[in-house]
């Protein structure tokens, strides 16, 4: 291999620069030009690798877009229309310029103020949106994103990931046990009834559903496992094998939307054709300063840890053999769709590591699958624009949960690799401090000063 190397390097010659045309050996091939290459990696990044699998994938993040873009659009007016066209054209750019499913999730903490601020409306979550992703934008192109991507140790950013999961399992066991109210998510509504269209039977059976489905994630058998079958085994084999192919994520959203009809059907009438109109966002000085302080300064540092690191390293982990795109990249990506949106009213968006676990989790394996579920998106905003918010106000809360708890528990298992007592100290460390209430940037400061402590004994020893 080296001696053909050798042969190549000795063949090849070198371009002068402003030098004229010199002849070219026959045996070298020119390079393909740029437009050549960019289609063949759109090509790669969006090739449907299953088409059941990536569409299941794309349910993977609904449990939690949906309730957050809910509750937004109920409590604040959010115009529900025009961020269903942006996030959509996000999910197919993202889709095709990293070849994952890449999720477009809602900015949680700024969400969290703006549902339990009244005074918190949508010119401030716009300039919380905009600020937030202009300093994303400044890190990734100045190189600074990359530079704190490369000094954080794994162990703190694996405790993030497990706060995070946790978080997010534990939300959706709420979501199933108790009745929400996303436009006020502090009443409390009582427990769930076992029975109904939304009850805990529901929710229990697709969630069962699920595990027969899926299992705990992705299992490979062995070739000589496979060899081994008796003939009676391999019947049953071949039906759990039809069994795992379901989309089960899909069938479980798609049942929901059908149960949401038969819960309200006069919710028909209710429904308005055409997209919403898209005006530009007048946000005013004091909107500036209360965006900033309220929603900008808690949400950059979550976006910092849980959108930019943490899903570049579960990126890496779920699909190692594929080229690795920078932290920088993905800064990049989050500033500039919320430097675009927000000032047309569409609510902040980041990436997320609970959302790439969960599309995984269900079949997502390309950039296709959240490219379709970008053109859903971009469908239903052009199509129903903000009269989709009946539809989503009948949706089964409860089915919802159960999506919400499997990207959780798939979120969380990506901690599973601290092998040693001292990273597996950290990472609990961060993940207590973080679900305590005290947020994953205070999490994520502990964690660092105890990974330094432990280097300074082990120098000391």
């Amino acid at each position: 291999m080296e001696s053909l190397q050798n042969s190549a390097d000795h063949h090849t010659s070198i371009p002068i620069p402003n030098s004229p045309p010199t002849h070219q050996n026959p045996t070298n091939h020119p390079a393909p030009p740029p437009t050549t290459t960019i289609l063949r990696t759109l090509k790669n990044n969006l090739a449907i690798r299953s088409k059941w699998a990536e569409l299941n994938g794309a349910m993977g993040d609904l449990g939690t877009y949906i309730p957050i873009v809910l509750a937004l659009t109920l409590s604040q007016d959010l115009n529900l229309g025009t961020t269903l066209i942006f996030t959509g054209i996000y999910n197919i750019v993202t889709g095709a310029i990293y070849g994952v499913p890449m999720p477009v999730q809602p900015m949680k903490s700024i969400a969290a103020v703006a549902i339990s601020s009244p005074d918190f409306g949508v010119p401030e979550i716009m300039a919380a949106g905009i600020c937030t992703g202009g300093a994303l934008l400044i890190l990734g192109v100045t190189g600074l994103m990359q530079w704190i991507y490369k000094l954080i140790p794994l162990s703190v950013v694996r405790g993030i990931q497990l706060s995070q999961g946790l978080s997010f399992a534990l939300t959706a066991v709420k979501y199933v046990r108790k009745a929400q109210n996303f436009s006020k998510p502090k009443s409390d509504l009582g427990g769930r009834d076992w029975s109904g269209l939304d009850g805990l039977i529901l929710a229990i059976s697709c969630a069962c559903f699920i595990v027969i489905v899926n299992g705990a994630g992705e299992t490979e058998e062995s070739a000589e496992e496979q060899g081994n079958c008796e003939a009676g085994n391999r019947v049953l084999k071949r039906v759990g094998k039809v069994i795992s192919s379901l989309p089960s994520a899909f069938l479980v959203f798609t049942l929901g939307l059908v149960l949401g009809f038969i819960r309200k059907p006069e919710m028909v009438d209710e429904i308005t054709f055409g997209p919403s109109p898209i005006e530009i966002v007048k946000i005013s000085r004091r909107a500036w300063k209360t965006g900033f302080l309220k929603g900008t300064i808690p949400q950059l540092p979550l976006s910092l840890l849980n959108s930019v690191i943490a899903v570049c390293k579960l990126s890496s982990d779920l699909f190692p053999g594929r080229k690795e795109f920078t932290a920088g990249s993905v800064s990049v990506t989050v500033g500039a769709m919320n430097l675009v949106g927000c000032w047309f009213g569409a609510m902040p968006c980041c990436h997320g590591a609970g959302g790439l676990a969960g599309q995984y989790r269900f079949g997502g394996r390309s950039g296709s699958c959240v490219a379709i579920l970008g053109l859903v998106k971009l469908g239903l905003g052009l199509v129903l624009g903000g009269s989709l918010v009946v539809i989503l106000r009948e949706f089964p809360v409860g089915v919802l949960g159960v999506l919400l708890l499997f990207a959780g528990i798939e979120l969380a298992i990506a901690a599973r690799d601290m092998r040693s007592k001292e990273d597996a100290f950290v990472m609990l460390v961060v993940c207590s401090v973080s679900l305590v209430g005290s947020g994953a940037a205070v999490g994520f400061l502990c964690g660092v000063v105890v990974h330094l402590l432990l280097e300074l004994r082990k120098l000391a020893a």
